[in-house]
């Protein structure tokens, strides 16, 4: 049961927010979210080639012997949720900074709340500087699970309420976290430790969630690799994005399951509703406004998909998901036409590393929506997230 509310809050973030804000910097007003036409410079001085063109969430602003990086409240528009001010290493603290947590770079001894950022570091190529995670069973990159088996990366519990004396003793520098709804951080905001709030997944252009990659990559010394990551993936984004441009049919989609009495899906202006426009899909929900998980009833759900063509989930079990197994879960299933034609498919999220591979490899997903809905574009695909549910019938 655990397990399962593990996957529906994984779930509700991958929707893009769903109501999900912290607390606001009383005061703080935003001077802009974007760095175009400027130089970022990561945690060793070196400038960065790239401006961050897509991610609204965060900008970058060098300044004299520091980086502020303004991280925007994505839930109150012209607030800040964070300004951070990224000192290199042992320099003195430069005079006349504005108010804002300092935090010296590059990071070492970093501990991480999601799987999805522990990833990322895995991808910067610093996992060595992971000195401690929360939840470990539910991470399933292998470099970061075979170090938490072999006691390298400590595991601190829940992230709602993590063993801040191992924190502490462990001699952490930074925490890593996602913020929440109109919570805090609890007693880990008295340590003093710097809290770095990723507010990612509130991005709605999936180039600008993974574009998050160089904000990390600042903090870890690491900006000229998180460049050439983010370089490649949107190219790729891009190249893969063209083979849909002239598409004429557009199957009708329907996304997720329900839950207790709701079904989340996906607001218009998320992030997953843009993929599945790049991949050549007619989202049936696109009209829902904003960039969150819009909590509807199974009846609106099937007024409006009965005749869907295609239906996409996510579902974690030890076992396979079948059209019976679905059918158990919930018998109204069968009125929707991807039931009754067989146009269901299916991503175990108990073994598939979708969750922490998708928000930095969203050309990951469209590779794969696209083989899903117009299979003639990309023959021979090889599926990393998604298969046909079986027929047990």
């Amino acid at each position: 049961m655990i397990h399962k509310y593990c996957c529906i809050l994984l779930l509700l973030l991958h929707l893009s927010g769903c109501n999900i804000r912290n607390k606001s910097s009383p005061g703080n007003e935003s001077s802009g979210v974007n760095a175009t036409g400027r130089k970022a410079v990561n945690g060793d001085g070196i400038f960065l080639n790239d401006t961050i063109r897509y991610a609204s969430g965060y900008k970058v602003i060098p300044c004299d012997g520091y980086t502020e990086v303004e991280v925007r409240d994505p839930w109150n528009e012209g607030k800040l949720l964070h300004r951070y001010l990224l000192v290199p290493g042992d320099n003195p603290l430069p005079d006349k900074m504005p108010a804002g947590t300092v935090v010296r770079v590059p990071v070492r001894n970093v501990v991480v709340y999601t799987a999805v950022h522990a990833a990322m570091l895995d991808e910067l190529g610093v996992i060595d500087d992971i000195i401690a995670v929360c939840e470990s069973q539910y991470i399933k990159t292998p470099s970061v699970s075979a170090r938490v088996s072999a006691g390298l990366i400590q595991d601190l519990g829940k992230a709602t309420a993590p063993n801040i004396e191992k924190m502490i003793a462990s001699g952490t520098e930074v925490i890593i976290a996602s913020p929440f709804n109109n919570g805090s951080y609890g007693a880990v905001e008295k340590t003093g430790i710097p809290i770095i709030e990723c507010a990612d997944y509130m991005e709605t252009d999936p180039l600008g969630r993974a574009e998050w990659i160089k904000f990390l990559g600042l903090l870890t010394g690491r900006g000229g690799r998180a460049d050439s990551l983010f370089r490649a993936t949107e190219s790729n984004y891009h190249r893969i994005r063209a083979l849909t441009e002239n598409v004429e049919y557009r199957p009708k989609l329907m996304t997720e399951l329900k839950y207790g009495y709701t079904w989340y899906i996906s607001g218009g202006s998320s992030y997953m509703a843009r993929i599945f426009d790049d991949a050549g899909a007619d989202y049936l929900f696109r009209y829902l406004p904003g960039a969150g998980g819009v909590p509807l009833n199974f009846e609106t759900v099937l007024n409006k998909a009965m005749h869907a063509d295609i239906w996409l989930i996510h579902y974690n079990r030890e076992d396979e998901m079948t059209y019976q197994a679905l059918r158990s879960e919930f018998a109204s299933y069968e009125q929707f036409d991807p039931f009754r034609n067989r146009r269901i498919y299916g991503c175990n999220v108990t073994y598939s590393h979708y969750f922490e591979e998708v928000s930095m490899h969203p050309d990951y997903l469209l590779a794969e929506l696209i083989a899903i809905f117009h299979p003639n574009l990309l023959p021979g695909h090889t599926f990393r997230y998604f298969s046909p549910l079986r027929n047990d019938e």
